[in-house]
């Protein structure tokens, strides 16, 4: 496994542009990919939570992955999400991400019907014998009911299973953890903005989860700021005014109540200074008009221009 694929720094969580019908809008992908580099993402995951992969069939996901290659053209790593509760449909998905030119993949454990960990580490051990680029094991405890902790993870990275964690987990000494334990060998990545700011500080590799994929260009001055300046004063500066947008996208999700849905943030974010993505596919409906406000006061006060969003 060529852990040296991975990469160092912010990772957007590219989405999957829809029409009012539901239907694919391909030709949207290649704007919002070359606005997330040219604001200062080092890498791309298509397919990830923000592709919303859970609402396509496998062949759209195909569709969808190829697509976003050509657009990206190699200009930075492709993390791309395999993921399938299926054992089965996770390699044949993993096996065309590799074949289309994926730099990495991002695999989240099998959902919904919560499998025990020693069940899950048999299905990333079959995935890595069918795939020879690098897995990033992408831990979201509250959207797959299945917690590998701490020693499962070791375990998987000694046997060359996987080569990195997304770790979307709202503790950050799970972060610190886990670098310990592998002596900062296996790649860690920040996978929620709760974290994001501890995370780096403890070391960790990178960053993948809202803010990079929304503001990457912001999401860059923390991580330069921590991990390559080692400015803990500038940080906590670019922090204050970042931490509203972490707190606003993730409202409901931390509350498990009302308030804002965070994909409804992230696309209406990513129409509001970027080429339009659409609508998130229902059940998310789009962000209400008065948060929308909220938001863009915010993404004002980070330094973007704000637009009206376009109809697509």
């Amino acid at each position: 496994m060529n852990e040296s694929k991975l990469f160092r720094g912010v990772c957007a969580s590219t989405v999957t542009p829809f029409g009012p019908d539901g239907g694919l809008r391909l030709e949207l992908l290649k704007p919002h990919i070359d606005w997330i580099i040219n604001d200062g993402a080092d890498a791309i995951s298509p397919l990830g939570s923000s592709g919303e992969f859970a609402a396509l069939e496998v062949a759209d996901r195909k569709r969808v992955l190829e697509a976003a290659l050509e657009a990206n053209d190699g200009r930075v790593p492709v993390v791309a999400g395999t993921h399938h509760y299926s054992t089965r449909l996770t390699i044949e998905l993993s096996k065309h991400a590799e074949k289309a030119g994926a730099d990495a993949l991002l695999i989240v454990p099998p959902y919904y019907m919560a499998p025990t960990p020693s069940q899950v580490m048999v299905h990333y051990q079959r995935i890595a014998e069918s795939v020879s680029i690098p897995i990033v094991l992408y831990h979201n405890v509250p959207l797959t009911a299945v917690d590998l902790k701490t020693p499962h993870l070791v375990k998987l990275f000694e046997e060359g299973v996987i080569a990195g964690v997304k770790m979307s987990n709202p503790e950050p000494e799970r972060i610190c953890e886990l670098l310990q334990a592998t002596d900062n060998k296996l790649f860690v990545y920040a996978g929620i903005d709760t974290v994001a700011f501890e995370g780096l500080s403890h070391g960790a590799h990178g960053w993948i989860s809202g803010i990079p994929s929304m503001v990457p260009g912001a999401a860059r001055r923390l991580y330069d700021a921590i991990a390559i300046k080692s400015n803990l004063e500038e940080a906590r500066k670019i922090w204050r005014d970042l931490a509203p947008l972490m707190r606003l996208q993730f409202s409901a999700y931390h509350s498990g109540s009302e308030g804002a849905n965070w994909f409804s943030v992230m696309k209406a974010a990513l129409n509001l200074i970027g080429p339009p993505v659409g609508d998130p596919e229902p059940p998310v409906l789009p962000l209400e008009e008065g948060t929308r406000k909220e938001l863009e006061a915010i993404l004002k006060k980070l330094g973007y221009e704000v637009h009206q969003a376009g109809a697509i």
